[in-house]
């Protein structure tokens, strides 16, 4: 521990800035793993085909109920809820593209939210450590040129190990930002990815199976309405 705190106070002024970048770091590491590997859900493996099967029959309340009982707290599950509900109203072809892709960016959001400071933060300590190289170079060899032979010995000590403790110190803190920003993001890209996919097969189930299911509707009324108005002739003959 002694070792350590001799380490940091030896790094000089800029090791104080790269600490808390680290820090920073540490609690970004943490909530982003949390946010994209712990509570991120799924819907059931099932789920479209169940789906389907209400909306191919017009039955958006029990697609509805269907989505709140097995997918309710899932990105697909609330993007599906917003288009049931539109559905069950009447709402048009426009309105459904409109609000259903509104949702997604809603959900998105999520998932992409904050990934993007751990690069910052990796950048910023790296930069920092480099500061505090450049300002330990500068340490050793501001009185280099009137200083006794002694002196001068002290003083190179001094500013290079300022220089590299402060390097060393913004590359530990650097590493494991960028290190989890490549995962997290390559996470965050396969979700988004999968969710976009998944989104546009549901439109365009709710799309296709809808304009179906009024065809239908209009072909049955017309052959009732053709078989009622053929009944009272068959009857006079």
């Amino acid at each position: 521990m002694g070792h350590l705190t001799e380490f940091f106070h030896k790094g000089g002024i800029f090791m104080y800035p790269i600490m808390v970048f680290g820090l920073l770091t540490l609690a970004f590491i943490i909530e982003r793993y949390i946010g994209l590997f712990v509570k991120v859900k799924y819907a059931p493996v099932d789920f479209r085909k169940n789906i389907l099967g209400f909306i191919a029959n017009g039955d958006f309340k029990s697609a509805l109920t269907y989505v709140e009982m097995s997918a309710k707290e899932t990105s697909i599950g609330n993007i599906t809820t917003v288009a049931c509900k539109l559905r069950s109203v009447g709402a048009g072809d426009e309105a459904l593209q409109a609000r259903m892709d509104e949702q997604l960016t809603k959900e998105i959001g999520i998932y992409d939210k904050r990934t993007g400071f751990l690069s910052m933060f990796g950048n910023v300590s790296t930069l920092l450590g480099l500061l505090g190289t450049v300002t330990g170079m500068i340490t050793s060899f501001s009185g280099v040129a009137s200083a006794t032979p002694v002196e001068r010995i002290n003083m190179l000590s001094s500013g290079i190990s300022e220089a590299l403790n402060a390097t060393a110190f913004g590359l530990v803190c650097a590493i494991p930002a960028l290190i989890a920003y490549a995962i997290y993001q390559n996470k965050t890209d396969k979700i988004v990815s999968d969710l976009t996919e998944q989104s546009s097969e549901i439109y365009h189930d709710f799309l296709f199976y809808t304009e179906s299911f009024k065809s239908d509707s209009k072909e049955d009324g017309v052959l009732l309405s053709h078989s009622t108005e053929s009944a009272p002739n068959m009857k006079r003959n």
